[in-house]
């Protein structure tokens, strides 16, 4: 029986501002990062990824809106699809490290990203989502604007 790759989303959250939420599948739960300006495809641009908490496998399908409280708001499934680690010792050994090198099979989002930890300090570690420069880089434009919409749905965080 062939293993499973795991699973990638980046959700599309208006929040209190408007950010991505970068999930990855590790050991059952989604490993999670808000990424204020989005993922990008040019391996020159820098993205600050905050980690957050971890959310359940069954919140990466979630797409709606969220009622009053922390996090309220509308919510997109902008990508998802699979992911490759690359290297030793497996995902989480890389993360609790700080740095981890992995590549994407999205709909939006493909080929080699890395996550490197740039600040320990509780409560909410900072990162950086880096593009690898490979063969599905892209130089300038900015896919969040060129491709703002619901691979589930078809729609944009305003129609929601």
């Amino acid at each position: 029986m062939a293993r499973r790759s795991p699973q990638f989303v980046v959700q599309q959250h208006q929040a209190t501002t408007l950010h991505y939420d970068f999930r990855l599948e590790v050991d059952g739960v989604l490993r999670s990062w808000a990424v204020p300006k989005g993922p990008s495809l040019d391996p020159a641009v820098k993205r600050l990824a905050v980690e957050v908490d971890d959310h359940a496998k069954a919140w990466g399908r979630f797409e709606g809106r969220i009622g009053g409280g922390y996090g309220k708001g509308a919510v997109i499934v902008w990508d998802r699809g699979t992911y490759e680690f690359l290297g030793d010792g497996g995902m989480a050994a890389a993360l609790e490290a700080g740095h981890a090198k992995f590549r994407l099979a999205g709909e939006k989002l493909r080929g080699g990203f890395v996550l490197q930890r740039t600040n320990r300090s509780p409560p909410k570690p900072q990162w950086l989502l880096l593009k690898l420069d490979d063969a599905d880089a892209e130089r300038g434009g900015d896919l969040t604007a060129t491709a703002p919409r619901s691979v589930i749905s078809g729609k944009t965080i305003e129609e929601i």
